[in-house]
């Protein structure tokens, strides 16, 4: 081997080094932060008797339900069929929530409009009086309301 090849392979070696640095950091700066949740207060009531949950929008930032997913537990465990955002007819919840939970409302949820869904008696754990539900309310962005009250 010649005198002169193995700096020229180091320097060839430290430039490649470089550019590749480079090109990480330029994609990690151009790559644009994700938006956080939307920022709103709840407030949280169940009826053990009637199986119905309510949802009221109190204050903040207007909600898009196209965005949004429900995640409901009773007493820990989460219900095997969680409801949809929004709906008329669902698997494992009586028909025609109300508010901005039924498909004919408009996909938005602002302060003082009040959401109701009922849980059928074919969804499991099946909702009674005592029992704790904890309603989370979720976004791709993180959690918009984690509520939890006693029915």
């Amino acid at each position: 081997m010649e005198r002169g090849a193995i700096p020229v392979a180091g320097v060839l070696l430290l430039l490649a080094i470089t550019v590749l640095s480079a090109a990480t950091l330029g994609f990690v700066v151009s790559t644009p932060a994700s938006e956080p949740p939307p920022t709103a207060s709840f407030e949280l009531s169940a009826d053990g008797q009637s199986g119905e949950i309510e949802l009221t929008h109190l204050g903040g930032d207007r909600i898009n339900l196209t965005e949004v997913s429900l995640r409901i537990s009773i007493d820990g465990t989460r219900l095997e069929k969680q409801p949809p955002v929004p709906f008329f007819a669902a698997s494992g919840y009586m028909s025609g929530p109300t508010g901005p939970f039924n498909r004919a409302s408009p996909n938005a949820w602002a302060a003082g409009e009040t959401a109701t869904l009922t849980v059928a008696s074919t969804n499991e754990p099946e909702l009674s009086p005592g029992d704790t539900v904890r309603v989370q309310l979720l976004t791709d962005t993180g959690t918009v309301a984690d509520l939890t009250g006693t029915a």
